[in-house]
């Protein structure tokens, strides 16, 4: 059985705002990821289940390739739905703030999450929270936001509600945030989850086909050009550096989602340790890092690019062009080795 992990006074707040709240949105971070869609809907479903009025607004559109978790096409997209999405922020009486640590992390919907006046309740698994909530339950010890959901659900007595649907989308979280469970996986009691989930009748097996061996003709060829034509190996460094620039996506129609778990593969080179992926975004380079054993990426997301992470999967951003990102990725690679002095 899973132990207790989250204060008792913090589960108390959240059943009190949640018993009195009808009208509540929950919402996720910019580019959102199977984690922060699989908190986002498996909460959806367990306060729908209780009655309640209940919208997701994630910042942009959900990605593609991650159309398959249980109830995303009811998400209000904030890049199609501006105006409707700050109407719901406006009108609602609690709000779920899932999978992100600060609010610049929800784009255009920051100035209506801090203007509105209904409770805020944070979940998430990022290092030093900067969102101004009523309740903050951050964990980041803990691989997902979907596995920290689960244990919050659990405290709060709402299992009975972890249907197929919602175990569905708890899988999908902390599948896709562990590389199905390649790294930041040591944790005994994600297992213990997983077992709960397997008895509320989810297809393990479909779901990873799905997230990770699904894909489009266009995601096969962005893919594979990235791999041929736009990773530089660093062996002597034990890194490898990918690039995709506004030329790059355009060229191959570039949606979000397209390169969702890439930065994994330079990995599989035994002389690769850790991967920066430098791919344009708009207004700034987004950074994707990971790493194996004890080469610590979050450090270098955190003192680099404007992010963190854990230390073997992390993520930031760069405001600069490309060229400056790569510079910048260059200095962060000699200071990253000293973990490779003997």
């Amino acid at each position: 059985m899973l132990n207790p992990i989250i204060e008792a006074d913090k589960i108390k707040k959240i059943e009190e705002l949640t018993r009195v709240a009808n009208n509540i949105v929950i919402t996720c971070h910019l580019a959102p990821d199977g984690d922060a869609l699989g908190s986002s809907m498996a909460l959806y479903h367990v306060l729908a289940a209780m009655g309640k009025k209940v919208h997701v607004v994630t910042p942009d559109q959900v990605p593609v390739s991650l159309m398959f978790i249980p109830g995303v096409k009811e998400a209000v997209a904030a890049t199609r739905h501006e105006d409707f999405s700050r109407q719901l922020f406006r009108e609602a009486d609690l709000i779920f703030c899932l999978d992100f640590n600060a609010p610049y992390r929800i784009d255009r919907l920051q100035s209506a999450l801090e203007s509105s006046k209904a409770p805020l309740i944070l979940i998430d698994h990022h290092l030093n929270p900067e969102v101004k909530a009523d309740v903050i339950v951050s964990r980041p010890e803990i691989s997902s936001t979907c596995m920290l959901l689960f244990r919050v659900i659990c405290q709060l007595g709402w299992f009975r509600l972890v249907d197929k649907k919602v175990a569905s989308c708890i899988y999908t979280g902390m599948m896709t945030d562990t590389g199905n469970f390649s790294y930041n996986s040591q944790d005994p009691d994600l297992y213990i989850v997983i077992a709960e989930l397997l008895r509320r009748g989810i297809d393990k097996d479909a779901l990873y086909k799905k997230a990770f061996n699904t894909k489009t003709i266009n995601q096969l060829k962005i893919n594979g050009y990235a791999i041929a034509e736009r990773t530089y190996f660093y062996p002597e460094h034990g890194a490898a550096l990918m690039v995709l620039d506004k030329d790059d996506l355009e060229k191959y129609d570039y949606q979000p989602g397209l390169t969702e778990g890439l930065v994994n593969v330079p990995l599989s080179v035994p002389e690769i340790k850790y991967v920066v992926f430098l791919r344009q975004a708009d207004g700034y380079v987004k950074v994707s890092t990971r790493s194996e054993g004890d080469i610590p990426v979050n450090e270098m997301c955190s003192k680099y690019f404007n992010g963190g992470g854990h230390k073997n999967a992390a993520g930031g951003e760069f405001y600069g062009t490309m060229e400056e990102a790569v510079k910048t990725f260059e200095k962060a690679m000699a200071d990253f080795d000293k973990y490779f002095k003997e």
